[in-house]
């Protein structure tokens, strides 16, 4: 009998036990994936990042939602990338014709517009290539090339380089392989530092050269053609092609980007300290409305 009840004792510990690593391992797994929905990939450009204007917004983001952002600034091409692969969740863009192919192959959904600034020609004061006065952006380019002058290119598949592309194309002008025009494959701001550097032209976002123009020496000489207009958008990864995507974490975030209070930051962000925003609120408008 004694050996029958020391039995049942043991057994009804290894029952508690297993119950309760049961319980934990539970518990552990259902908090890792608590901590796994709070954890946000924003796959965007740099020059959002580079401006500073999400080292304003994040925070507020993370305050407001609980959410933990993990920003990883790319190329919008590199961008959208990831979000082909299901490496991110979330795109914050600038890169029209690719978003539109992108949003077909049904990769993402709910495509948004954020806000614009424009593209500008920036070079060396002395202007070797005389653009500054060029009627068109293709007339720029034109002189560039004709003058064999040094053009720094992005050449890294980004919103920027894919805007500079269309513009050579424009001007009828192939530059790959000739001397005077080089790849960086750097973002903005490095590629802007480059060009600074070794006294080159370069096709630049307003907002990273505004944050950057006090060390830089490359002068706007080249501005305002309807053809330098920069369109952002936010855009959700699709979770139907790919179920591990943290949907409610990357509509939270598209929703903050479009809300009137973050709208309200972006349209007077960089005036205090450039004398005029680095970019323009535009949700809830229409592409066509935009730099008119």
């Amino acid at each position: 009998m004694k050996l029958i009840r020391t039995l049942f004792r043991c057994l009804e510990f290894l029952v508690l036990f297993l119950l309760v690593t049961g319980l934990a391992t539970a518990t552990t797994a259902q908090a890792a994936k608590q901590v796994k929905q709070k954890n946000l990939i924003l796959a965007t450009t740099t020059s959002t990042q580079d401006t500073g204007l999400l080292d304003v917004l994040i925070p507020m983001f993370q305050k407001k939602t609980g959410y933990f952002v993990k920003t990883i600034a790319v190329g919008s091409g590199q961008a959208m990338a990831m979000g082909q692969k299901g490496e991110a969740d979330v795109l914050l863009v600038h890169s029209p014709d690719a978003e539109v192919k992108f949003m077909a192959g049904q990769y993402g959904v709910n495509r948004r517009l954020v806000m614009h600034n424009d593209f500008v020609i920036v070079g060396p004061p002395s202007d070797p290539a005389r653009i500054k006065g060029s009627k068109t952006t293709p007339e720029t380019f034109k002189k560039i090339a004709g003058s064999s002058s040094l053009f720094m290119s992005r050449g890294d598949n980004s919103g920027t380089h894919a805007k500079e592309k269309a513009i050579w194309k424009a001007a009828g002008i192939n530059p790959e392989k000739q001397k005077w025009y080089q790849q960086t494959g750097l973002g903005m701001g490095q590629t802007l530092n480059v060009a600074a550097e070794k006294k080159g032209y370069t096709l630049t976002d307003r907002g990273t050269w505004l944050s950057l123009q006090k060390n830089l020496g490359l002068p706007i000489l080249m501005q305002g053609d309807p053809i330098l207009l920069n369109i952002y958008h936010v855009i959700e990864v699709n979770q139907a092609k790919w179920p591990k995507v943290n949907a409610a974490g990357a509509k939270a975030f598209a929703d903050f980007m479009v809300s009137p209070a973050t709208q309200k930051i972006i349209k007077t962000f960089g005036v205090d300290k450039y004398g005029s925003p680095l970019f323009f609120p535009d949700a809830g408008k229409k592409e066509e409305q935009l730099g008119k």
